[in-house]
């Protein structure tokens, strides 16, 4: 039999099991995955500035009073919930505007268990709870180049409505 764990003990226990590291957009992560094979510059398109792994993966780790920036990426990335409690996805999409992710297990509470960010969407996440647990896949693959953080007067002056969630959600 398995004994329990404290869950507030629990977030600790990961970023030392896992090896997780500060994230600059906020939270903490660890790669899990970078593809061997590479897609070239030429087969992209022109949005990004060079070649780019087929695919990367991390684990993401939010803890309760910190959150993830809003910042956007060159590629689609894809979410995946593993553990603890439900992670809001705020989406601010040029062309359908803000759109919110529940990341979770509640079925009931309009949660899913997978989602995808559209290439170009800015975006922040921030748990429900002492913490969350998820992965993300990126395709093409992740690369710092291509990562930019928000700025908060200029993405509250895109998205006017979301102005206190963008100025909430931005370093």
């Amino acid at each position: 039999m398995q004994s329990e764990i404290n869950s507030s003990n629990r977030p600790e226990e990961l970023i030392q099991s896992y090896g997780l590291s500060a994230h600059p957009e906020g939270g903490y992560y660890k790669e899990t995955y970078r593809s061997g094979e590479v897609i070239s510059q030429d087969a992209l398109p022109h949005r990004f500035g060079g070649s780019r792994l087929f695919s990367t993966a991390i684990y993401f780790l939010l803890l309760k009073g910190n959150f993830s920036a809003f910042h956007r990426i060159k590629s689609d990335e894809c979410w995946h919930f593993y553990e603890g409690d439900a992670l809001l996805i705020h989406v601010l999409d040029p062309q359908q505007g803000y759109s919110l992710i529940r990341l979770g297990r509640d079925v009931q509470a309009g949660e899913v268990y997978q989602a995808v960010v559209p290439a170009g969407c800015w975006f922040a996440s921030e748990t429900q709870g002492a913490y969350s647990l998820v992965g993300c896949t990126v395709a093409p693959g992740f690369d710092f180049a291509d990562f930019e953080l928000a700025q908060a007067h200029t993405l509250a002056e895109a998205y006017p409505v979301q102005e206190l969630l963008v100025r909430r959600l931005c370093r």
